[in-house]
């Protein structure tokens, strides 16, 4: 069976060698010495000034809304995992969906300022699949508007654009180190900003506000992580070059076998330094699609619809009209990439598409 994506996992001696040190000092979690050594060791592969790892993705997002005050309205993308949204609607905001580029299948700057009211706080945007966001637009709407930016950047571990990394941007950016990402702590995330007065006020939301043992800066959430957890990372973090160049040359073969094919795939704009973290091709119709997929099930291959339907549509949100990104979400699919595939793999996935496509 072939799914979507596989965890990659270290050797088991070198994960036993971290668990020895977990055992003998008997610090499973509260802010552990891994916890603190995988924190220092990220901030300085990702070039960033505060990073606070913390216990998914989610929980990210909810903590980056709340350290930002945020309410009323936050412009979002439709086209994105659920937690984008479900995130904005959990910590009492009303998500305002503005459509995507039907090239970057990123969020539209032009739609962002036609969806901008007195009531907008700020701009969740999400690097789909790693490719970034149109930062510089966005960042400028924000700052003549007085509107706060959060980066979703869940797909994004590893990306640079123009030589820096995605995650220097915006007043927050999240991530998600969940096991089906290129770099994992088998669950896990992280809040990044520059800022150092945010940095000050996120250290004390993710644990319960604490200020010590017996005081208290403010209201906080449990958003810690485990030494176990963070030991994945640290044994994953050496190899991310090794993993980040097969996961380029699988990506590469797709790109020769389908290239005869009529599936497009998402732009990946000038001056970025890419994860290969997906594989998503966009079909010519949802019908075509279909066949694809049913084809690829019955051999036990198994892509996933990433991401559909557009969030536009969840049922505890307004619908709102997205017209390209229900159009993109209803053609397009992430196929198998991991780093343990083989060459004859992606053969044999890119001819399965070939003949269901004829």
């Amino acid at each position: 069976m072939t799914n979507v994506t596989r965890t990659y996992l270290p050797l088991l001696s070198l994960y036993n060698e971290y668990l020895q040190k977990i055992w003998s000092n008997g610090w499973v979690t509260n802010y552990g010495p891994l916890v603190q050594e995988l924190e220092e060791k990220l901030k300085g592969y990702l070039g960033v000034r505060h990073l606070f790892f913390v216990s998914n993705g989610t929980i990210a997002l909810q903590i980056a809304i709340k350290a930002l005050e945020l309410k009323g309205e936050i412009i979002t993308t439709p086209f994105s995992y659920v937690a984008t949204t479900s995130s904005i609607v959990w910590e009492g905001c009303n998500p305002v969906f503005a459509d995507i580029d039907q090239e970057t299948l990123c969020i539209d700057p032009e739609r962002i300022l036609e969806k901008i009211t007195p009531r907008t706080s700020a701009i969740l945007a999400t690097h789909i699949y790693g490719q970034p966001c149109n930062m510089e637009s966005i960042e400028n709407i924000a700052k003549e508007n007085g509107l706060k930016v959060i980066y979703d950047a869940a797909h994004a571990f590893g990306v640079n654009y123009k030589g820096q990394s995605l995650l220097q941007h915006g007043d927050i950016s999240t991530i998600s180190f969940h096991a089906t990402k290129v770099f994992h702590t088998v669950e896990g995330g992280a809040i990044i900003t520059q800022n150092d007065k945010l940095a000050e006020k996120i250290s004390y939301m993710m644990n319960f506000g604490h200020d010590g043992e017996e005081n208290f800066f403010g209201l906080g959430i449990n958003g810690k992580n485990s030494e176990l957890h963070a030991a994945m990372g640290l044994c994953l973090l050496p190899e991310m070059k090794k993993i980040m160049d097969r996961r380029k040359e699988l990506s590469r073969l797709y790109d020769h076998l389908l290239d005869a094919m009529p599936l497009k795939k998402p732009v990946i704009s000038s001056g970025v330094e890419y994860n290969y973290g997906y594989y998503p091709v966009i079909f010519t119709t949802e019908l075509k699609l279909l066949e694809a997929k049913a084809a690829l099930n019955t051999e036990k291959i198994f892509p996933r619809r990433y991401f559909y339907p557009s969030l536009n549509k969840l049922n505890y949100v307004d619908i709102q009209s997205c017209p390209v990104a229900d159009e993109i979400s209803s053609r397009v699919l992430c196929l198998p990439l991991f780093y343990e595939m083989l060459d004859t793999d992606v053969q044999r996935i890119a001819s399965i598409i070939i003949k269901a496509c004829k």
